[in-house]
C-alpha cells in the first residue's frame, strides 16, 4: 500500500452530497421546514480533494486542495482554538466561571443559562436553552449524528443540569461563539487571521460567516457572529491546504517554526476526552478505545465536518490528512490505507 493509492481510493469514494450545497440545506438534509431556514452565505461544493503529510513531508494531494469550500463542523474546533488565546491572553481566567460573570447579554442570564460555563459549552454538555440569532436550541435537541439526511423532528427530551447530559447542538455552540466575540470585542476571524493563519503562512481566501442575523453591537459597533458550523448557513470556507496547516500546528503542540502560537497545555485539554463522552474533548474528535475510528490509533484527534471532511491528526506515525467530501462510510477504511503506507 503506498499514500498515492490511499488517495486513489479517497478520490474514488465521494460524499453522496450533491454540488448544490444551497438546495440541499434546503430540501431538508438536518431538518425538515421551517428549522431548516438558510440564514448565511452557502457555495456550491467541489470535488472530492485532499492531502497528506508524513512527518512534516508532503506526501500525496487529490483534487483541488486550494479551492475554498464550506467546511461545517470543522469551525468548532477552531472555537476551541480560539477560546484559547482567549485564556493565553487572561481573558478567560476560569473555564467553570459562567460565562455570564464576564459577558453581559441575556443568553447567558437566567436560572438555567446563568449557570452554564465556559467549559460546558467547551464540551457539549451546557443545556443552555432559548433561542438565539433566530434559532431555538429546540432545533438541535436530540440530534442524532448518525441519522443525519433520515428526517428529524424537534426532541421533546427534558432538559438536564447544565454539565449533565452531552448533545451535539449547533444553537448552544453557537452560544459560545457569541461569548468569545464579548471577551475578545473584535471579530474572531480577525483574531483567528492575525494570530492563528497568518503566522501559518495560510493563504487569504479562506473566510468564516456568521448570519444575516448575528449582528451583535460591541462597543458601539455591529459586529457579525460567526457560526460553529453550517447547517443554516455561514461557517468557516476554506481549503485543504490551509486546514493541513492548522493541523500541523496542533499536531506540532502549537508551535510553529520555533514560535509559540497555542499553548501545549490547552491543546493537551482540547485532547482529553470529557467525562460524558469518551470521543469528545473541547469540540475535539478522539479516539479512545479505537471505538470511533478503528482503524486509528487510541490518540488520534479529528476536526470533522458534515458532508465528509475531516482534518486527521495521527500521532503514532506522524500523519496529518484532510479529506474534502469523503464519503464518510469510507473514512475509516482510507485511514486503514494511510497507516499501512507510513507503516
Amino acid at each position: 500500500m503506498s499514500f498515492e493509492q490511499a488517495a486513489a481510493f479517497a478520490a474514488a469514494h465521494e460524499t453522496p452530497w450533491p454540488r448544490d450545497i444551497l438546495a440541499h440545506l434546503e430540501a431538508g438534509n438536518f431538518e425538515p421546514p421551517p428549522d431548516n431556514e438558510v440564514i448565511g452565505p452557502t457555495a456550491p461544493r467541489g470535488g472530492p480533494a485532499g492531502v497528506i503529510f508524513h512527518r512534516g513531508r508532503r506526501v500525496a494531494e487529490w483534487g483541488d486542495t486550494g479551492r475554498p469550500d464550506m467546511t461545517f463542523s470543522v469551525a468548532k474546533s477552531y472555537l476551541a482554538i480560539l477560546a484559547g488565546l482567549a485564556v493565553q491572553d487572561g481573558l478567560l481566567p476560569d473555564l467553570d466561571a459562567p460565562v455570564g460573570a464576564r459577558v453581559d447579554h441575556p443568553a447567558f442570564q437566567g436560572e438555567r443559562n446563568g449557570r452554564v460555563t465556559w467549559r460546558h459549552l467547551l464540551t457539549n454538555t451546557s443545556e443552555w436553552e432559548g433561542s438565539l440569532f433566530g434559532k431555538s436550541d429546540l432545533i438541535d435537541r436530540g440530534r442524532d449524528l448518525a441519522a443525519e439526511g433520515q428526517g428529524k423532528k424537534r426532541s421533546t427530551r427534558p432538559l438536564q443540569p447544565p454539565g449533565e447530559y452531552w448533545e451535539y447542538n449547533d444553537v448552544r455552540v453557537n452560544a459560545l461563539s457569541l461569548g468569545l466575540l464579548h471577551l475578545f470585542r473584535r471579530p474572531l476571524p480577525e483574531v483567528f487571521r492575525e494570530r492563528i493563519m497568518d503566522p501559518i503562512g495560510a493563504s487569504p481566501d479562506w473566510r468564516w460567516h456568521g448570519y444575516r442575523t448575528s449582528g451583535v453591537e460591541i462597543d458601539g459597533r455591529v459586529i457579525e457572529s460567526v457560526s460553529g458550523g453550517g447547517h443554516w448557513g455561514g461557517g468557516i470556507f476554506i481549503s485543504a491546504e490551509d486546514q493541513a496547516r492548522v493541523g500541523l500546528l496542533v499536531t506540532a503542540d502549537g508551535e510553529w517554526e520555533g514560535r509559540r502560537l497555542i499553548s501545549r497545555e490547552w491543546l493537551d485539554a482540547c485532547r482529553t476526552p470529557c467525562p460524558l463522552n469518551p470521543h469528545y474533548g473541547f469540540l475535539f474528535w478522539l479516539n479512545t478505545g479505537r471505538t470511533k475510528y478503528p482503524a486509528a490509533s487510541a490518540r488520534t484527534v479529528c476536526f470533522v465536518g458534515a458532508g465528509g471532511n475531516t482534518t486527521w491528526m495521527e500521532p503514532e506515525e506522524g500523519i496529518v490528512s484532510v479529506t474534502r467530501w469523503l464519503d464518510p462510510a469510507q473514512l475509516n477504511g482510507y485511514m486503514a490505507q494511510v497507516r499501512a503506507a507510513a507503516a
